[in-house]
């Protein structure tokens, strides 16, 4: 791995524009709510740092969304890090970033999560490691081939400028990390998922987060604006509920970033702002054969949408 020299200047660089990406994806997804504004908590940590939480609840489109910025430090990394790499024990760290979940109240909408992040661990005498993260992905409940097409395209589009495999092993990364064992399902329709990213050297590195994290908008408020119009049924919304349980059951058990933060002792209320403001569990389950509910099942693999033909899909 390659490691930089990183300068307080680097760091700046990349909290301003982590601050300025919450306020960008704020005002965007406002103004493709109609209605919801959202509300401003910020918060400081016992160990070192803080954040801004920013949460909008019963919008016109946006059932519950939260938008946070965190820049945490401390003198040693949580377990969660070091048992992994164990090069970072003893070293004190700086972690920052930008993480969202949307749960639209229209079940015809999917939920969406956008993550980018920085972490940097320090040692005197030797050389800092650091790398960066992120990613976004899309869960549906009711699957609009389309809508996961675009959401794949742009995923591509903003990977290409920096290499022509990164797209495929980024997207390979999020169909294997947002994978639910116990179920046998990936939580959605994927998109892109990447760590510890550091080989291209700090500056390029920084410009693909960047566009990970401006890509997001791209991908996802044409989704709304197609969908937000649309009527829906009292079933829809019931089945909506009860996939939301799959999105608890990943966030709580296989997580890394939830993990990271409580075991940091991160602000909770931020930490769990991912989960929906409501869901449902049903014992054993089982869609109507053939029905709208059972197709979503179809889709609960990795699949190559940006070639899409009914091989691929069935297969």
């Amino acid at each position: 791995m390659k490691h930089d020299a990183i300068l307080p200047q680097h760091i700046q660089a990349v909290k301003s524009y982590l601050l300025q990406l919450q306020e960008d994806i704020c005002k965007a997804l406002e103004k493709a709510d109609g209605k919801g504004r959202f509300r401003e908590d910020s918060w400081t940590r016992d160990g070192g740092g803080g954040g801004r939480s920013r949460v909008l609840s019963k919008g016109a489109v946006i059932e519950q969304g939260g938008v946070n910025f965190s820049h945490v430090f401390g003198e040693q990394m949580p377990p969660s890090a070091t048992a992994a790499r164990p090069e970072l024990a003893g070293r004190h760290f700086q972690a920052m970033g930008v993480s969202l979940v949307i749960h639209p109240h229209s079940p015809l909408i999917p939920t969406s999560h956008a993550n980018v992040r920085f972490f940097i661990a320090e040692k005197e005498g030797e050389a800092p490691i650091w790398w960066f993260g992120g990613g976004f992905d899309l869960t549906p409940t009711y699957v609009f081939e389309e809508d996961a097409v675009h959401w794949h395209q742009i995923a591509s589009d903003l990977c290409e400028p920096f290499g022509k495999n990164v797209y495929q092993t980024y997207k390979k990364w999020c169909d294997d990390y947002f994978y639910l064992k116990h179920r046998g399902e990936t939580r959605g329709v994927g998109g892109l998922f990447y760590d510890d990213l550091n080989e291209w050297g700090f500056d390029r590195c920084f410009a693909f987060m960047k566009a990970v994290g401006n890509g997001y908008l791209d991908a996802y408020l044409p989704i709304i604006d197609k969908r937000k119009n649309m009527s829906f049924t009292q079933h829809q919304r019931d089945y909506q509920l009860y996939r939301r349980g799959r999105y608890v059951e990943f966030n709580l058990v296989y997580d890394r970033g939830t993990l990271f933060g409580l075991q940091t002792g991160g602000r909770t209320e931020s930490i769990l702002m991912s989960m929906p403001p409501l869901a449902r569990w049903q014992y054993n389950y089982s869609p109507e054969q053939n029905s709208a509910e059972a197709q979503l099942l179809e889709y609960l693999r990795p699949i190559d949408w940006l070639n899409l033909d009914s091989s691929n899909k069935s297969s």
